[in-house]
C-alpha cells in the first residue's frame, strides 16, 4: 500500500491504494481480480499486500497456496508483487506493505498518517469487500474524519459483487 497525502493546510487528505499489483489484476494473476484491470487508468498511486514466500504471515485459509515449489500470491520479490505497469510509487509517496485485508491491521500506517497530520482518507484499488471494505471500517473505527471510496477506481471479482458491497 502507498499513499500520497494533499500538502494544502484546509485539506489533509491521504490517497490509499491498495493492493494494485500484478497478482491482482494481471489476466494470468494468481489472486485475480476480475474488474482490476479496467480500473487502473483510475489509479496512480499504491498500497500493495507482500508475503513471505513460505507463507508463515499468510491468512489460515491461504497457506495452502504457498507449496514452497512456487511463489505464492504477492510473495516479497516475485514478479506477480510487482506494481502492475502503469502505477509507480514517486519520491513523494509512502509504501506500507500488509498482510491482511486492512491496510491498518499490524502496520504503522495510522501512526505515519496521524503524524502527519492526516484527517480524511480516499480508498481506491481492490478487492472490494475485502480489503477496501476492512480498510475503511478500520480508518472509521480510527476516527478519521472523513473516509470516501471512489467507487469507479476499485473493483471486485465480480461486477454483482462490486456493486453488491456496502459500506
Amino acid at each position: 500500500m502507498a499513499f500520497s497525502s494533499d500538502n494544502h493546510k484546509s485539506n489533509n487528505t491521504a490517497l490509499l491504494v491498495i493492493d494494485m499489483q500484478k497478482d491482482f489484476i494481471l489476466p494470468d494473476g494468481l489472486m485475480r481480480v476480475d474488474g482490476g484491470q479496467s480500473i487502473v487508468p483510475n489509479v496512480i498511486n499504491a498500497v500493495v499486500r507482500e508475503h513471505d514466500p513460505l507463507g508463515r504471515d499468510v491468512e489460515l485459509f491461504r497457506r495452502h497456496l504457498y507449496s514452497g515449489e512456487k511463489a505464492g500470491p504477492t510473495s516479497m520479490g516475485s514478479v506477480g508483487a510487482e506494481l502492475v505497469d502503469g502505477l509507480v510509487i514517486k519520491e513523494e509517496d509512502y509504501k506500507v506493505v500488509k498482510t491482511r485485508f486492512s491496510a491498518f491491521f499490524a502496520t504503522h500506517l495510522n501512526s505515519f498518517l496521524k503524524t502527519a497530520g492526516i484527517n480524511s482518507l480516499v480508498v481506491i484499488g481492490v478487492q472490494t469487500p475485502n480489503c477496501i471494505r476492512q480498510t475503511v471500517f478500520d480508518a472509521v473505527a480510527l476516527d478519521y474524519k472523513n473516509v470516501t471510496v471512489i467507487v469507479d477506481a476499485t473493483a471486485a471479482a465480480t461486477p454483482d459483487i462490486h456493486g453488491g458491497t456496502h459500506f
